[in-house]
């Protein structure tokens, strides 16, 4: 009934993948894979589909559409045992169908990342995707990504390119995607090389940890042996014990004669955790900026990604209409459109239909506006807040009232009450049973010192965004 309502054209676009459920008191419910799916169909075609109920189930008042988990409805279950059944073990791992007349491929699961580690120091994970090969060339990057070639190519001789090399801009434009393909390359002309990748926050807490351990001097050693130390996210080096030991690393490093490649949202000069000696010597290199994408390298990152998609699965496409809508409504970063193009390859997977520019700019309205926050929990907050200010949890929730222990409780205080909906009395007893006038004391405390201490407001944002990932 709806293909004769509709016509084949949108039947096959948007109902294909649609699936009964049930039928109870007055709603017929439907099901599908997809978000966007059940979000266009509401929104474009439920008189239709309620039409088309009305006449087969008597009585029907309303239509629902849900997503459904994969696996669980019977086609997908069928479906799913049929090709365990059907398929080599060696053709399933690598997403390939060996009927044409099957959905065709699986998703192939992303390769593992990989870590540095220097004498048993282990650094932050790697992404294998993230090498030269994969990196696109733009107006706006390519004194970065010289930079960064020359360093991979130099890091181990007697003169190094650069040394700093120092890459700064806004977040997703490819700053740690070049720090990740410097440790892959060096990493594959020199398989011995002592290279080491970490983000600050890593830096942070394993310093920490070694306070608490009570042995900061194996912590130092460990980087004695480093050839190559690329650290990403300077900004969030904090802390004044971190900072120093950290000034202390580096210059060591560099007398040395060891290569350092450090990455920052901000250039040297603009981040206020750097004393001036360290951004002296951070500025004796090379410092460069990514920019933002134009219009034209963001097409090239389209062709790119897509043509990594089509090497795993050829039968996938997208025609350069649908690329250049991309390239104009996306405009933020680079991890913006490689989620656009992860988007629609899944879309397709499901659909096995054209991608139009309906579909695609669906498909965008759910990647940049339809997620969701996260919903972050008081014990989420613990965590952080522990792991931050180098306190326990047991510390946190007790009733010492040292200074080390108050002062990050305050903020953990603050900051529940500011991204939880939780009311003052719940916060005081989640933080160990403490009345809500402390709790108002704490938030009215942190409040206070805002007002004139900025390096407190960077302290909070970072926390904040902790949190939110």
């Amino acid at each position: 009934m709806l293909r004769a309502r509709l016509g084949d054209d949108i039947f096959t676009s948007w109902f294909n993948a649609l699936e009964f459920e049930s039928f109870e008191g007055g709603a017929v419910k439907f099901s599908v894979p997809v978000k966007f799916l059940r979000t266009w169909i509401q929104s474009h075609y439920s008189e239709d589909l309620l039409a088309c109920c009305r006449a087969e189930f008597k009585g029907a008042e309303k239509v629902e559409v849900v997503l459904r988990q994969p696996g669980t409805a019977p086609g997908a279950r069928a479906e799913a045992e049929a090709i365990d059944q059907s398929e080599p073990a060696s053709n399933a791992r690598n997403g390939t169908a060996t009927d044409a007349g099957q959905r065709g491929p699986m998703f192939v699961a992303p390769a593992p990342a990989g870590r540095t580690s220097v004498g048993g120091f282990e650094g932050s994970p790697l992404d294998p995707r993230y090498t030269f090969d994969s990196f696109v060339v733009g107006a706006s990057n390519r004194m970065a990504h010289a930079g960064a070639t020359q360093v991979a190519e130099t890091a181990l001789s007697e003169t190094p390119g650069f040394n700093p090399l120092y890459i700064h801009s806004a977040v997703g434009l490819g700053k740690t995607h070049l720090l990740h393909a410097i440790a892959w390359e060096v990493k594959r002309r020199s398989p011995n090389a002592q290279v080491l990748y970490l983000t600050a926050e890593r830096f942070r807490y394993q310093f920490v940890e070694a306070l608490r351990s009570q042995d900061p001097l194996a912590f130092k050693e460990k980087f004695r042996g480093i050839n190559v130390l690329l650290i990403d996210d300077l900004e969030f080096m904090h802390g004044e014990r971190t900072e120093q030991e950290f000034d202390h690393i580096i210059n060591s490093l560099l007398d040395g004669g060891r290569q350092v490649v450090v990455a920052s949202a901000r250039a040297p000069n603009h981040v206020e955790r750097l004393n001036e000696r360290m951004r002296s010597r951070l500025q004796r290199g090379l410092v460069t900026e990514i920019g933002v994408l134009d219009h034209e390298l963001r097409q090239k990152v389209l062709e790119k990604r897509l043509a990594e998609k089509r090497a795993n699965d050829p039968s996938f496409a997208l025609g350069r209409d649908i690329l250049a809508l991309l390239a104009d409504r996306l405009t933020e970063s680079g991890r913006e459109l490689e989620g656009a193009i992860t988007r629609l390859y899944a879309t397709w997977q499901y659909m096995r239909t054209p991608i139009t520019p309906d579909v695609a700019e669906t498909v965008i309205r759910d990647l940049v506006q339809g997620l969701e926050p996260r919903r972050i929990k008081i014990e989420d907050i613990l965590r952080i807040i522990s792991r931050h200010f180098g306190v326990s949890k047991g510390d946190l929730l007790s009733q010492r009232r040292h200074r080390s222990v108050v002062w990050p409780r305050q903020v953990g205080m603050y900051l529940a009450k500011q991204l939880t909906a939780r009311s003052l009395p719940e916060i005081g007893r989640r933080f160990g049973n403490r009345d809500h006038t402390t709790v108002l004391h704490a938030i009215r405390k942190i409040e206070g010192e805002l007002a004139g201490n900025p390096r407190l407001k960077e302290e909070l944002e970072e926390l904040k965004r902790l949190l939110s990932h």
